[in-house]
């Protein structure tokens, strides 16, 4: 069962979901920029203590008067999602969120929440989403993404044809990632971090290592892309993906 939070009244706001691409703030779409400034209110996530991603990438299209919500998470990784206390904290998060947004809402303001790439890809709009959308209007501007910008910083084409193109987080089991490594054209494994190490023994065991290549921070101005068996450690921050190709009859 779903749970309420809000009532929409006559004089009810509108829920933008925006996404602010993969870092590169020159990749912010023209409507993007646009919702953001002329929003009442600019909700954006963070890790407790970090300054936010998503607000950094967007900063030149906020105004003097705008209202800003900082929704920090309270855990990150330092539980693994898998915990019940995990998962108790952080839906008590996004409930908690919701409902900060639904003052705003009520209200009659436009809230406008930021998303790093697209904000129904893995994004942490979505949780919000799906509690605020059946009660309000809302809109989502879809976003360029990670693995988008990444292959495109990295120039490598990734499927054709009738190639397939699987994407994996690689929090998965590494059997998980041997088998659909092995079942796929070309894949993109997002979520590395700490489960680097993992992912490097699955591409091997699945025969895909020599072709994977690592983009750390793809479109970001610290950016960098490398192949996977040329990276000599296995440090991984959480703007990184690996991107295996397929098109194996390229010219």
């Amino acid at each position: 069962m779903s749970q309420c939070v809000g009532e929409a009244g006559p004089v009810s706001g509108k829920l933008i979901g925006v996404g602010t691409g993969p870092g590169d703030p020159e990749l912010i779409t023209i409507k993007a920029a646009r919702a953001i400034t002329q929003a009442d209110v600019v909700a954006f996530f963070a890790k407790r203590g970090n300054a936010s991603n998503a607000r950094a990438i967007a900063a030149d299209h906020f105004r003097p008067g705008q209202i800003e919500e900082a929704l920090d998470y309270p855990v990150t990784t330092e539980i693994h999602r898998h915990d019940s206390d995990y998962k108790t904290q952080i839906a008590a998060f996004y409930s908690e969120a919701a409902l900060r947004l639904a003052v705003h809402l009520d209200a009659g303001r436009t809230v406008a929440v930021l998303s790093e790439g697209d904000p129904l890809f893995y994004g942490s709009y979505m949780h919000l989403h799906v509690r605020l959308a059946p009660q309000y209007p809302t809109e989502v501007i879809a976003g360029i993404t990670a693995m988008s910008g990444s292959w495109s910083q990295a120039g490598l084409p990734l499927v054709q044809g009738d190639d397939i193109l699987t994407i994996l987080p690689g929090t998965l089991d590494q059997a998980d990632l041997v088998r659909r490594l092995q079942e796929t054209d070309g894949a993109v494994i997002m979520k590395l971090g700490r489960n680097l190490p993992k992912v490097r023994a699955a591409l091997c065991e699945a025969g895909r290592l020599d072709n994977a290549v690592y983009v750390e921070r793809g479109t970001m101005a610290n950016g960098h892309v490398i192949r996977l068996s040329d990276k000599p450690d296995d440090s991984a921050p959480y703007f990184s993906l690996i991107l295996v190709a397929g098109w194996s009859t390229r010219p």
